[in-house]
């Protein structure tokens, strides 16, 4: 095994025990997933595409689409969270914030 794979390994089993079994596997690859979707989201803004995460789903249906449309092994892998893309139809209001005096106050 390389160092990196056991280095890894070693994390997985040891040092967070996330391979104890299959849901606290899956629930920490779902956690994991996050950071994909930040960058992801992060990226699209940067070129004016707008986007929203989505955890709630029917679950049977999606793993039915993605392995009758995808061919996704779904006894391996599992949907954790979806991403929709898109662009606005109507422009961005515009932000209106109250004063720092409006909702703060002050003791001498």
């Amino acid at each position: 095994m390389k160092e990196k794979e056991t280095r890894l390994r070693n994390f997985q089993e040891h040092d967070f025990r996330i391979l104890h079994n299959e849901r606290t596997a899956f629930d920490w690859a779902c956690k994991q997933t996050y950071v994909a979707l930040g960058n992801m989201m992060t990226a699209a803004a940067m070129i004016g595409i707008d986007s929203c995460p989505m955890e709630g789903f029917e679950i049977d249906k999606m793993e039915t689409l993605s392995s009758s449309d995808f061919g996704i092994d779904t006894d391996k892998f599992g949907a954790s969270h979806m991403l929709a893309f898109g662009c606005r139809k109507n422009d961005q209001p515009v932000k209106t914030r109250q004063t720092l005096d409006e909702i703060a106050k002050w003791y001498n």
